[in-house]
């Protein structure tokens, strides 16, 4: 076809015209020490998940406690959000104290590895499970996305541990090795289950494509954590930040999660407003 390197050419003309003012941030995960992302990066191929621990100190957890208690309400609407447990969406209006997590570096530098640049920030929620809780239905967060497996991730995301993570207060479930599952494959019991059971201030990383579940509480206390969950530039992300986050909250958060909110663009045009790059928006 004559014409198709003309289209082409056109579009990443386009492409450059849109990004030629706003260029893709340079993520804050480029501060890592290379040798420990591929250490990271290895166990995450290998097993599909990866425990980092203590990256945040006990006075940020506090800090986190205090600013996100306030604003827990009632239990979740059916047993997948379970029914003793506590659920706050649109996090970043509501309190700055959870913006260290969904822009740590040590997660971003695995997210550029993983995905294409200007990835987005898919959903981010505070749960907190209580005394009581039943298990919750095991699953791949990327299966929301009708693509056939196996095949790589289309997202990814981190569950934090506010309070310890223990094999009997709710910590995660997950079963190592079940991103290559095929689409016909379910849980068995006979699958290797795993507790992620990590100190405060830790954080679980896993593969959209990993199954995994939050645990049973069997203890007299709650389990607090936070979850922020990523994907693809030129995927539609769980929450529509663009909507939900008000100019504010967009002008206050760091550059790499005002990029991951959506204001960027995957190329050539992938989340343009009226033909222009959408954080023009914020200077009108």
């Amino acid at each position: 076809m004559p014409q198709q390197p003309e289209i082409i050419a056109g579009l990443e003309d386009l492409g450059r015209d849109l990004a030629r003012r706003h260029k893709a941030t340079v993520s804050a995960g480029t501060t890592v020490d290379p040798a420990v992302i591929d250490a990271d990066l290895a166990a995450v191929e290998r097993d599909g998940y990866v425990i980092l621990e203590s990256l945040l100190r006990p006075e940020e957890c506090e800090l986190i406690r205090q600013n996100v208690t306030p604003l827990l309400g009632k239990t979740g609407r059916n047993t997948f959000e379970g029914e003793r447990t506590q659920r706050v969406y649109s996090v970043l209006n509501k309190t700055r104290a959870c913006d260290r997590l969904v822009d740590h570096p040590r997660v971003l530098a695995l997210l550029d590895r993983l995905f294409l640049p200007n990835y987005l920030l898919s959903q981010l929620q505070v749960i907190n499970i209580n005394p009581g809780e039943t298990a919750q239905l095991l699953h791949p967060d990327d299966a929301i996305y009708p693509v056939p497996r196996p095949r790589p991730p289309l997202g990814a995301a981190t569950i934090w541990a506010i309070d310890a993570f223990t094999n009997d207060n709710g910590a995660t479930v997950i079963l190592p090795g079940s991103h290559r599952w095929d689409a016909d494959r379910r849980p068995t019991d006979h699958d290797t289950r795993l507790t992620a059971v990590m100190p405060p201030g830790s954080c679980v990383f896993f593969v959209g494509t990993l199954w995994h579940g939050g645990g049973a509480n069997h203890s007299d206390h709650a389990r607090l954590a936070i979850t922020a969950q990523y994907c693809e530039p030129w995927l539609r992300p769980q929450e529509a930040f663009t909507l939900s986050t008000n100019r504010d909250t967009v002008h206050a958060v760091s550059e790499d999660i005002r990029r991951m909110l959506g204001y960027s663009i995957h190329p050539p045009f992938i989340g343009m407003v009226d033909g222009m790059h959408p954080k023009r928006l914020l200077h009108a």
